[in-house]
Parts: C-alpha cells; structure tokens; sequence
C-alpha cells in the first residue's frame, strides 16, 4: 500500500484548496500523469502522479483544504510511502489550523478530535476510530502518520477493546482519584502466631480495622478536596474490594463496629454472592467510609492500594506467611501477615496514620475476639 501526500508547494504555503480530480478510484496512471488540480494563496498547481500504477483511494473532494504531509492518493499494491514532486516533502504545519479542522467526538480523555478532511478519510478507509487516536500535531490535531500508527498497530496487534460497564467505571475512578488524592502508604508485618484455633482473617482484618477507627476516627472521614474541609464520621462503613472478571467491585459493609463477628460474617458472604450474580444494587456500593484490599488472598505482600475520593484510607492486606522472627532473644519463626495503610496525606498526618496502623496490628496480634 502507498500513500502519496500533499508535497510542499513552495513559498511557505502549508495547504491547499482540491479544485479538481483528473482521476477515479481504479485507474490506471503512469508516471507523471495528472492527477489533481490545486488552488493555493498564489496560484493553481497541477499534481502529477510520482509513479505507476492503480488508484486504490482518493483523499479528499472539490473544496476540501489538504496541508502538507496530508494524503492525496493511495496506490494498489505493498509498496513505502512516496516521497515529494515539487519542492520537500513536509509534515510541518505553519501556524494554527483551527479554522480547518472538523472536530470529532470527544475522547476517553476528554480532548476533542481535531483532524481534516483527508485524514479522516484515511481513518476511514484504514477502520481507524480517530477517538482512539492521540494526535501529535499543534493543538492536539491527528495528523496523518498518527493514523498510520495506529493503522499499524491494529494490523499488527489487533483492534484495542473499548472498556465498557464496571472495567470502564473502575478505570475512570482510579484515574479521578489519581488526579485529586496525595497518596502515602505505611507498611508493616503484623505478628500473628498467638491466634488460636481457626481463625477468620477477614473477619480479623475487619474487626481490627473498627478498632483502629475508634482509636484513630480521623481515617473514618470523607474529605471535600475543593472546599478543604473534612466531615468525621460515627459510623464505620467498610467498603469491601472484590475481584470479578468483569472488574472491581466494592460493595459496602456497614456498622461493623457493631456488630457481631458472625453477623458480619453473613453480610460480606450476601453481598459478594450478589456481586458474583451481578444483582448488588447500586445502593450497596455507596457510601463506604474506609476501604479493605484483601488482595493477599491470591497474591502479593505490600501494595499502594488506591484511595478512592471522599475516603481519605485503605487497608491493604497481602499473603500470611511463616517468618523467622526475633522473639525472647531466640530465633523462631511465626505466622507474620504483611500490612499497607494508604492515606490521603491532604486529610491525614503522617501520626495519626501511624497510630491507626499501631492501633490495628495490636488487635491482630490478640489470641482472639
């Protein structure tokens, strides 16, 4: 496949005006036949062809704008890029192209597509979706090897699959909490080889983390980073982070400092059932007033686990493991459960964080509760 682009036409002129096509979609031109006619700032300039062959595409009809380095014609067959006919050829634009750009809809983020006529006929005929494509031109305007690129790239590699449902909210939170949040995360190993019987480490995780609230409220709070203001909250609510196919969820266990382990234990079993089953109302997904990762159920030892606005802290927990530890001057080795404490640093200080961490892992190195 070849591409013959708007040569430079000479005196600082950066685009021109189509007037005429002298040919069609299936001819057959030798070298320097005519292929267009063009009206520039200074005169109308006749195009010959830079080669031999058959016209797989035209870019482009009467009146539309094409600017240097834009393509003209395409050419059948498996061949590079042609060079330039008169003068260098030149993908520079000279000042800004506003006035020509078609803008497009707006992206995934948040930037308008700016991209002529012909390019967008390129996309076109290469099923390029130009709202995937990051131009690199002034202003943010696709030019056309940005289109090339990205024609490439899904030959090579495949078409890239827009996020949809829960991927797609989940990727637009983590982005929003990445713009607003200042994010520092504490880590510590918690001791954990007094517990007996057998013990539920969530519900452990849990019942630490409600203790750690009521010794440190000011990780149970909601945090208004516009206004600078902060709102303490009584009531724990623990939002609960859950690995689906279709992405993360994280529904909401509310009170859980009071209520009883058994009862939580219940709750959390509804909620990720009815997240499994996709029928978790909206509701219990809001509202939570602190977060657990307990990511250490698969795998992984520490993290820096997001914290996702109005929330200023979540708990990070990874895989327990057996550890040779220093305990009564003697080497030995115990059950040791890795901890990451990420908080808004905008809210929290690094004390109060601190004491929270402190307040929870002396809770978990009790027998039980």
């Amino acid at each position: 496949m070849k591409y013959f682009k708007l040569p430079d036409l000479g005196e600082g002129l950066s685009e021109a005006e189509i007037v005429e096509w002298h040919v069609q979609v299936g001819d057959k031109v030798a070298v320097d036949q005519l292929l267009l006619s063009v009206e520039t700032a200074k005169a109308i300039v006749e195009v010959p062809s830079p080669q031999a062959g058959e016209i797989a595409a035209l870019f482009g009809a009467a009146g539309d704008v094409i600017h240097i380095g834009e393509p003209l014609v395409e050419f059948a067959g498996e061949q590079s890029d042609s060079g330039t006919v008169v003068g260098d050829l030149s993908a520079q634009h000279n000042g800004p192209l506003e006035d020509v750009f078609i803008i497009g809809a707006a992206p995934a983020q948040g930037q308008r597509v700016k991209a002529t006529p012909s390019v967008r006929a390129l996309a076109k005929r290469l099923s390029v979706d130009l709202n995937h494509v990051r131009g690199s031109g002034p202003q943010g305007q696709v030019l056309p090897e940005d289109v090339e690129r990205a024609g490439r790239l899904d030959a090579e590699k495949g078409a890239a699959e827009p996020l949809r449902g829960v991927r797609k909210f989940m990727a637009q939170t983590m982005a929003e909490a990445h713009r607003q949040v200042v994010p520092v995360t504490l880590c510590d190993d918690v001791d954990i080889h007094a517990w007996q019987g057998k013990q539920d480490t969530t519900m452990r995780l849990i019942h630490a983390i409600g203790v750690a609230c009521v010794a440190e409220p000011a990780l149970n709070a909601w945090f208004d980073g516009e206004n600078l203001s902060r709102r303490l909250l009584k009531t724990i609510d623990l939002g609960m982070a859950v690995d689906t196919e279709q992405g993360l969820f994280v529904p909401v266990l509310r009170n859980i400092s009071q209520r009883p382990l058994e009862d939580l234990r219940a709750g959390l079993d509804r909620l990720r059932a009815d997240v499994k089953s996709r029928t978790i109302p909206p509701q219990e997904m809001q509202g939570a007033t602190i977060t657990l990762s307990n990511f250490g159920t698969i795998a992984g030892r520490y993290a820096s686990p997001i914290v996702v606005p109005p929330t200023v802290a979540i708990m990070g927990a990874g895989v327990v493991r057996d550890e040779v530890v220093a305990h009564g001057g003697q080497a030995v080795v115990h059950r040791v459960m890795p901890l990451s404490l990420t908080f808004d640093h905008r809210a929290i200080t690094g004390g109060e964080a601190a004491r929270f961490l402190r307040a929870l892992m002396q809770d978990l190195t009790r027998p039980e509760v």
